[in-house]
């Protein structure tokens, strides 16, 4: 039989009454002819309640009891679910990550999926069992320890079986009813799309959008895994919530698909640094090595040997990364006059793959700002994507601006 795979998130399973609406929406697509993986996530708050109790218990905790304790959650979950699916008259059992198994690096608390041998669960399959409720999340290192895959692993482990298995799709059920043009909290004329690009559904979720996990579209994108984004509180229908596809399954898209924004921003200035070859190695060696997330970039045309050197990062980084150049100055790896940190700007994108073949799109976005009184402080471009930094007080009046610029509310 064909498989389908469903992921419920934490408010969609958050209560028994959720895990039974939940169990519904699994019976029905078992009577439409599929055997079904389901990936479940814990019960809403919960793994913020098993994190606080480690940190309570241990504040250096050791990271493989650490994953230990927060796996557990979402092996609640699997069970009751798997309980009532079987009330339901629905053949079906739960599986923890190590009974599948799907095997991860060691890199407790960030495990990367490496592989999902499909032979246990095919075989419960041709025996009888109609869904297998796995519990997302979590693997099984080479070492046999449990490990977890990092916030919004579920995501991942929903796409890495869909890939495994040969799923016709991968359905992952929310709290929204899909992917938006921009955060409808922002702006009330955000546009729910019918489709969209892996490429631009991937630029979004790293650029802030939260509806779906970076690694997740990732994989979906290599794999060519068909995502679907629903809502679990509405009623559905063959073209409810958002798919995300190839390119080319996308007849007609607007040049830009979306506005995306991160308000936890910090820009960083290397102020009179020397401009010699490897300085720039130097400087995001030190900055890699302490775990600073660097993102936007920029140097500054160097004047009699010096120059400025600035980049972005999330603002909970920002002593890290002080701390970090600091030593590398002290050791005499790199030598600046000062660092100077902005930790009150935001990121503000725009994205879409028709701006590969459609010119204007940058001057058109700086022109929006400029008119709006909204100055920029770093540019960075891809082939698909404008980001800007800007003063965080006008994120919001720059998303709604270049939303309306772009007319994005709509359809292509």
């Amino acid at each position: 039989m064909p498989v389908l795979v469903m992921k419920f998130g934490g408010t969609s399973v958050a209560t028994l009454d959720r895990i039974r609406r939940a169990a519904k929406r699994v019976g029905v697509e078992v009577a439409k002819g599929y055997d079904v993986i389901v990936i479940v996530s814990a019960m809403s708050g919960k793994t913020n309640e098993l994190v606080g109790w480690v940190g309570e218990t241990s504040p250096l905790y050791d990271a493989r009891e650490y994953d230990a304790v927060v796996s557990s959650g979402e092996n609640v979950t699997a069970g009751l679910m798997a309980l009532t699916l079987q009330e339901m008259d629905v053949p079906a059992r739960s599986w923890q990550g190590w009974q599948v198994p799907v095997r991860t690096t060691n890199a407790h608390s960030s495990a990367r999926i490496e592989d999902i041998p499909p032979k246990n669960i095919n075989t419960k399959f041709d025996e009888g069992m109609r869904v297998a409720v796995v519990a997302g999340f979590q693997g099984v290192s080479p070492e046999g320890r449990i490990t977890t895959l990092g916030r919004g692993g579920s995501d991942t482990t929903a796409v890495a079986f869909a890939a495994a298995f040969g799923a016709e799709r991968c359905d992952i059920y929310t709290d929204v009813d899909g992917v938006y043009t921009t955060d409808p909290r922002v702006s009330a004329k955000a546009r729910r799309l019918d489709k969209i690009a892996f490429e631009e559904m991937l630029e979004l979720a790293s650029l802030g959008a939260k509806v779906l996990q970076t690694r997740s579209v990732e994989l979906a994108m290599r794999y060519k895994v068909k995502l679907r984004v629903l809502s679990s509180f509405e009623e559905q229908s063959d073209t409810a919530g958002t798919l995300v596809c190839d390119e080319e399954e996308i007849m007609e898209s607007n040049v830009v698909a979306g506005v995306a924004f991160s308000r936890d921003e910090a820009k960083m200035t290397l102020v009179s640094v020397a401009d010699r070859p490897g300085i720039a190695a130097s400087i995001f060696t030190a900055l890699s090595d302490a775990g600073v997330n660097v993102d936007m970039i920029v140097q500054n045309i160097a004047e009699e040997g010096r120059t400025d050197m600035t980049w972005s990062c999330p603002t909970d980084q920002v002593a890290r990364a002080q701390k970090a150049i600091e030593a590398a100055k002290a050791d005499g790896t790199i030598n600046y006059h000062e660092v100077i940190a902005d930790t009150d700007v935001a990121k503000v994108s725009v994205v879409g793959i028709g701006m590969r073949s459609h010119t204007g799109v940058a001057a058109k976005m700086f022109q929006v700002l400029s008119a709006e009184g909204v100055n920029i402080k770093v540019i960075t471009t891809s082939e698909i994507k404008i980001s800007v930094l800007i003063d965080r007080k006008y994120m919001e009046l720059a998303v709604q601006a270049l939303h309306d610029a772009f007319e994005l509310e709509k359809a292509a």
